[in-house]
């Protein structure tokens, strides 16, 4: 029974999470652990939120998903896991991550409150409706690093951040959208298959998410670019933007694999499975240590 929770509460999505650290390393406070374990504290707190998130989904979905040829096999839409020991799951997960986020700063326990309930619209009514669903998804990106500013005393963060992780969701979340509509399985008549159909995909079509996709890969190269020269406080020979070529190439790679390999379907395999991708992310990540650290 734990190992059908702990598959429900979908532990590979928590790298999503690791976007609470932005305001750790950004703000160049990495190695003060005090910080650094208030910022750990708060990524596991928000791992639990989430996973509330994931079961009520599920809960939710649990019909449509029973016609789906993968998701039928969920715990939950299986039966394999009880309706009620997931609610009763859900509800303890939630509790588990806000009572002590009060602990750790009333307003991070408040941006997980705002989330909770921004994700649960998401999943009852927005998630259907185009263009919209994709802005929720990054805001969820959006107060995940807002959360992180919450729990340490923020001096060096820049706005600009705020942009680049907008664009950065919107991205993914476009390029997603993609990876569906290019993977959409037919019937026999060449209507898209009721089982691997998603109703907001009526609102999309592979062009306009091509366009959308490259306004925003676009914008967001600019975007990166601005910060490294502008960030606050950047070393005066502006270093950091030695570190605009791995993301480049990041951006690059994840076009590459949802246009040319056709997945992308769930970006955190990606990040999980693609090679050239995690050493992209790696060097860019030992980059801006570097750049931030070594002085």
């Amino acid at each position: 029974m734990l190992r059908l929770l702990l598959k429900t509460m979908r532990p590979r999505q928590w790298t999503k999470n690791a976007f609470l650290f932005a305001a750790l390393v950004f703000d160049g406070k990495l190695l003060q652990l005090p910080d650094f374990l208030r910022t750990l504290a708060g990524f596991g707190l928000f791992c639990l939120i989430s996973s509330a998130v994931y079961i009520i989904n599920d809960l939710m979905d649990v019909d449509a998903d029973r016609q789906h040829p993968v998701k039928k096999n969920r715990p939950i839409a299986s039966g394999k896991l009880p309706v009620p020991t997931a609610i009763a799951a859900g509800s303890f997960l939630c509790l588990l991550a806000v009572l002590p986020g009060f602990l750790l700063s009333w307003q991070f326990a408040l941006t997980i409150l705002v989330y909770f309930a921004m994700m649960l619209a998401y999943s009852k009514w927005l998630k259907h409706v185009a263009i919209l669903d994709v802005l929720i998804l990054a805001a969820g990106f959006v107060l995940r690093v807002h959360a992180g500013t919450t729990l340490i005393t923020v001096e060096r963060f820049s706005p600009w951040l705020y942009v680049l992780m907008t664009l950065l969701a919107l991205y993914l979340g476009f390029g997603k959208r993609r990876a569906e509509l290019a993977m959409l399985v037919e019937d026999g008549n060449g209507n898209p298959d009721a089982g691997t159909y998603r109703k907001v995909l009526d609102g999309y079509t592979i062009p306009l998410l091509d366009q959308f996709i490259t306004i925003v890969s676009g914008t967001t190269i600019v975007a990166y670019s601005l910060y490294t020269f502008f960030r606050p406080e950047t070393p005066g020979n502006h270093s950091l933007m030695l570190t605009i070529p791995f993301v480049i190439y990041a951006i690059f790679r994840y076009l590459f694999l949802i246009q040319v390999k056709r997945i992308g379907g769930e970006p955190e395999e990606i990040l999980l499975s693609d090679r050239p991708f995690q050493i992209s992310i790696v060097l860019w990540g030992l980059a801006v240590l570097a750049v931030f650290y070594l002085k």
